[in-house]
Parts: C-alpha cells; sequence; structure tokens
C-alpha cells in the first residue's frame, strides 16, 4: 500500500509540473506575440504582466522540485516503529500517509490523506509510536498502526 501511496504522491507532482510546463509554453507565445505589437504603453502594460506571470511559474516550479526531494527521500521498504517521513499511519480517525501535501488517496473503500511534514496533524505524530495518544482539534486520538 505504501508503494502506491507514493506513487500517488508521485503523479500528483508529475501532474502538476506539466501543467506549469504548459502554462509557462504558453505565457512564452503570448510574450512573443505582445512583441509582435506596438501598442506602446499597452504593450509595455502586456509585457510586464507576462512576465510576472512567469515569475510566478518559476517559484511554483522551484516549490515542486523542492517537493520531489521530499519525495526522493522516502524508502518504503524501510520499517519503523516510529512514525516519520514515508509512515503510514492509522488513527482511530483517519489514515495518513506523511509525504507531501497531495490530497486523498482511495482504494476499496479506504481513504488514505497523504500529508506534508509540516501539516500540524503530522507534527504531533511524528516521533510516535503505536498505541500512543494524541490530541488534535480537541479530539483525543489513538495511533493503531504505523508501517
Amino acid at each position: 500500500m505504501k508503494k502506491e501511496l507514493l506513487e500517488f504522491c508521485w503523479k500528483q507532482v508529475n501532474e502538476r509540473t506539466e501543467r506549469l510546463k504548459k502554462q509557462s509554453h504558453e505565457l512564452q507565445e503570448s510574450l512573443g506575440s505582445e512583441t509582435k505589437s506596438s501598442a506602446g504603453d499597452k504593450h509595455e502594460t502586456g509585457r510586464a504582466m507576462v512576465q510576472l506571470e512567469q515569475e510566478k511559474l518559476g517559484q511554483q516550479l522551484q516549490e515542486l522540485n523542492a517537493t520531489r526531494s521530499i519525495l526522493n527521500k522516502i524508502n518504503v521498504e524501510k520499517p519503523s516503529d516510529k512514525i516519520r517521513l514515508g509512515s503510514l499511519v492509522k488513527t482511530s480517525m483517519a489514515d495518513y500517509f506523511i509525504a507531501i501535501s497531495a490530497g486523498s488517496f482511495k482504494k476499496e473503500g479506504n481513504v488514505v490523506y497523504c500529508i506534508s511534514a509540516n501539516a500540524p496533524i503530522a507534527r504531533l505524530l511524528l516521533g510516535k509510536e503505536k498505541g500512543e495518544h494524541f490530541v488534535f482539534n480537541g479530539k483525543e486520538q489513538s495511533i493503531l498502526e504505523v508501517d
């Protein structure tokens, strides 16, 4: 199951990367067409807007690269009793895969939330073991399994 969860996270990152690359390509084309226009101030404003969008996309691509490096650190084969990056954690309320924020993974009626190690609940879980308890949003929960 952890292998499938890791693949799900990679798929999310790769799809987002492709979308951003497509947007970047479209912006490049837009910038090229702005160059052909010669409407003075309007032309300069259009170019500035396109360049701002390109900078935003560049930042998002940098964030995705950081996300990729986090995923590269995850070894789903390495067992651990303590919750760490790459752990699949079953609690009395929900199941979590500690990796990146990638939404919910659904399989055979089970839902596992893929969360970042920086997520508030992940910070509570890291380092804990099966059988321990914690309080999140005012509700006490138990750790039922750690894989």
